[in-house]
């Protein structure tokens, strides 16, 4: 067996996957697309308040480290030399939003989370500063005023945290989503760090000209940034800089993209029309455009997809983006205890093969593509006696499905001509009872490929195909043919098109429920905006389980 491992001696490339859940470091053959080890770190998220979501960007930073070093001496256990690798791509959650002193290389304050909800009424005031007859935001930038995005995030820190505001004064503050927090650091931090962003990335901010490729002074000042604390922006496959400690110095960082474009690349989307759907945290669902911004009418958001070299030219696509997908089975399992694994909710699924009736509307941070409604909150709906873990675990695989079939409808209005399949990946997608249903949802094939680890892959190819590198090439005929996997719709489409119908009639009943306050204003306390689903829930659970202990069947 270790023979046969001698003979891949590469040239390899490495990528960090820093998700939302999760960091990973992938090491792949440049030459096959194979991927040969990967070693994966579990990431804690903090809910200080209701509607806030931060994580440590130390913690981050030193699961990156932990991934790589672990994922070498798994190599070198397979007889594979560390020094094949010849590059290392980065591929990050987007929009989460991070300060730091560029003297102590210290955070000023926690990493504020995409899913962060704190700045609503920061978004509500600035809403009416923006003239009706000229939305400067979305014609620069592609994106609605939305919490989701960072320049509201920093806008924020800049207002509220006194560090974060001290270190602007001192010139020691530098702003970047996890990618320029990543580079920073593994390029040396405080000896010569590079401070850089790659387009995609940069497109997530609500401070970038999707036009000209540029930090926009207008936007800056609109959302009161300073822009000497911005990353330099750079395309998303080029050398950064060299990795400057751990197993892998001096080794080129020199592929960066945000997951969602790295997904586009490693599912090879790069002819217009081509669409993926990823199945993280949340789900986003993103089509090829070409060479031009196409603006939605429909709740989709204009972004770039990639720009694959300093002087090649930049691509942009279309994207639904859906807050809560893995994160609800997150929830099921340490919220709720329903299951104690995520892998569990399959299992539970396939025990009944229906929701009995019962429809779940995850909304914990608001609704996302196509409504922009941050006054939703999650609910359950349709129980009844009947209703156990089973079902809710169904409906909470359904939720996923109904929120990609809104996304898909918005996107074939938008673009004109209906996706005949669906590629997917991420981690959801080993799942194969969503996946059948998805398929039956969206009543065409779900077409999965056999490595479901695409994000790495294009933040690899990125890197691998980087000028200076040199080491993967990206011309069509030279990419490697992937073996799929597909799944067709076995429900008729009138079947399909009443379990949506019920499901978008819960979908409205889940709005409005924040109406008295904001979670800006601080109050931890969180009844006055749960919806009655969730009590309902809660109690059938106590319920449950008491029956459970005391021996009821």
């Amino acid at each position: 067996m270790a023979a046969s491992k001698k003979a891949v001696w590469g040239p390899l490339v490495g990528a960090v996957d820093q998700g939302t859940s999760s960091t990973r470091f992938l090491v792949f053959n440049s030459k096959t697309a194979e991927l040969l080890s990967h070693h994966q770190v579990e990431i804690k998220q903090e809910f200080p308040r209701e509607g806030w979501v931060e994580q440590d960007p130390k913690e981050i930073l030193h699961s990156v480290y932990e991934c790589i070093e672990k994922t070498c001496e798994k190599l070198g256990q397979l007889n594979i030399d560390i020094s094949n690798i010849k590059a290392i791509g980065v591929s990050n959650q987007r929009e989460t939003t991070v300060v730091w002193d560029k003297i102590t290389g210290e955070p000023l304050y926690n990493a504020v989370v995409w899913l962060d909800l704190r700045t609503q009424s920061t978004v509500e005031s600035l809403s009416k500063r923006i003239p009706g007859n000229n939305n400067f935001v979305k014609s620069k930038t592609g994106l609605p005023l939305s919490t989701y995005f960072s320049a509201v995030k920093l806008h924020w820190l800049l207002d509220n945290v006194r560090k974060v505001q001290k270190a602007v004064e001192d010139k020691r503050a530098l702003f970047g989503t996890i990618d320029s927090w990543l580079i920073w650091s593994l390029t040396g931090g405080v000896s010569g760090g590079v401070h850089c962003t790659d387009v995609t990335n940069a497109s997530r901010t609500m401070l970038f000209n999707i036009h000209s490729l540029e930090w926009d002074k207008q936007l800056c000042d609109f959302f009161g940034i300073p822009m000497e604390i911005l990353p330099h922006v750079r395309s998303s496959s080029e050398i950064y800089g060299l990795m400057k400690a751990g197993a892998l110095e001096g080794v080129p960082i020199s592929g960066c993209l945000g997951d969602q474009s790295a997904a586009l690349v490693g599912q090879m989307c790069f002819q217009i029309g081509q669409a993926k759907n990823t199945y993280g945290t949340g789900c986003f669902l993103l089509c090829n455009t070409g060479h031009k911004c196409v603006f939605s009418d429909h709740g989709l958001l204009t972004t770039v997809a990639y720009k694959l070299g300093r002087d090649k030219p930049v691509y942009y696509a279309l994207e639904g983006s859906v807050a809560i997908a893995g994160a609800v089975v997150r929830w099921l399992r340490d919220n709720l205890g329903i299951i104690k694994t995520s892998e569990e909710i399959e299992k539970l699924a396939k025990e009944v093969g229906t929701s009995y009736g019962c429809y779940f509307v995850p909304a914990f941070s608001g609704l996302y593509a196509p409504y922009w409604e941050p006054s939703a909150r999650g609910i359950i709906c349709g129980l009844t006696q009947f209703t156990n873990k089973c079902h809710i675990a169904f409906a909470a695989l359904e939720a996923v499905c109904f929120q990609t079939r809104e996304i898909l409808d918005a996107m074939n209005r938008d673009c004109g001509i209906p996706l005949s399949h669906l590629q997917v990946d991420g981690g959801m997608t080993s799942n194969k009872i969503l996946m059948q249903l998805q398929a039956d949802i969206l009543c065409i094939p779900v077409v999965k490929p056999s490595m479901p680890e695409t994000t790495a892959l294009g933040a690899a190819m990125a890197a691998g195909a980087a000028e200076g590198v040199n080491v993967w090439s990206l011309e069509p005929d030279d990419l490697s043919a992937v073996t799929m996997e597909r799944f067709e719709p076995q429900i008729n489409a009138e079947e399909s098109e009443i379990r949506y119908s019920t499901w978008k009639k819960a979908v409205m009943k889940s709005m409005g429920w924040v109406t008295t306050q904001s979670p800006e204003s601080g109050d931890p306390s969180i009844f006055c905006s749960l919806p009655l689903g969730f009590f309902i829930v809660s109690s059938m659970i106590m319920l449950i389980g008491a029956r459970y202990i005391s021996g009821v069947p």
